[in-house]
């Protein structure tokens, strides 16, 4: 697995704080019906046990809260990504449909209530490292406009700043030309769990995206 580590300055914000990874080569391709149907399960699961108002409350959202809060970042502007998916559901609005690889990104991040990101690693150069974002920094978001990843939690490699629990930039994104792919899931909240859920990334990854050579880890530091 390509080499990740957690900086000591994070870590002190954030002690709980760890990444589960997921390394594989896949096939990316529309996602097939079987999947699609498991998301839209979740979908009316979550609408039908959860109110708006709670989720910001949940284990995981709430460390992830109070991690930016400690950074100097406003959570509510700067909203963890697995909060801005389920408010997306709960709102009646469902998710974007993409492709297989990140339709089960965000499977497992609505059913872990947890930040999870994916990345081409042809995109990505030598080690990476979750980090604080410093002052002035900033890159295109997917879909948005250039974000403010001053004081964020965030993923840099050799070429700079890539990718966060909130927002992840264009040059890592997961597009019908990824080969291989890292799979990282951002818990604020310690590592209960976690292994769970990449062993359930690695069986959808197997199973709807021909998933091989597949290596998983949670990182601590």
């Amino acid at each position: 697995m390509i080499e990740i580590k957690i900086s000591p300055e994070l870590k002190a914000q954030s002690p709980l704080l760890c990444l589960g990874c997921v390394q594989a080569k896949v096939k990316v391709e529309a996602s097939p019906k079987e999947l699609l149907a498991l998301i839209d399960q979740k979908n009316r699961e979550i609408m039908d046990t959860m109110d708006i108002e709670k989720v910001s409350g949940l284990d995981q959202l709430a460390a992830s809260r109070e991690t930016y809060k400690r950074l100097g970042k406003n959570p509510g502007r700067y909203r963890n990504s697995a909060e801005a998916l389920m408010r997306r559901v709960l709102q009646g609005k469902g998710i974007y449909i993409i492709n297989n690889v990140v339709e089960i990104n965000n499977l497992i991040s609505l059913k872990a209530a947890c930040s999870v990101g994916s990345y081409d690693l042809a995109h990505i150069k030598g080690a990476i490292q979750f980090t604080i974002g410093k002052e002035g920094e900033q890159y295109k978001g997917i879909g948005k406009e250039l974000i403010n990843v001053e004081n964020l939690p965030i993923l840099e490699d050799d070429l700079g700043k890539f990718g966060s629990p909130t927002s992840d930039s264009e040059r890592a994104m997961i597009t019908a030309d990824s080969k291989e792919i890292l799979m990282i899931m951002f818990s604020f909240g310690g590592r209960v769990g976690i292994m769970d859920y990449l062993t359930e990334a690695k069986q959808l990854l197997v199973q709807y995206a021909s998933a091989q050579d597949v290596e998983m880890a949670v990182i601590e530091g």
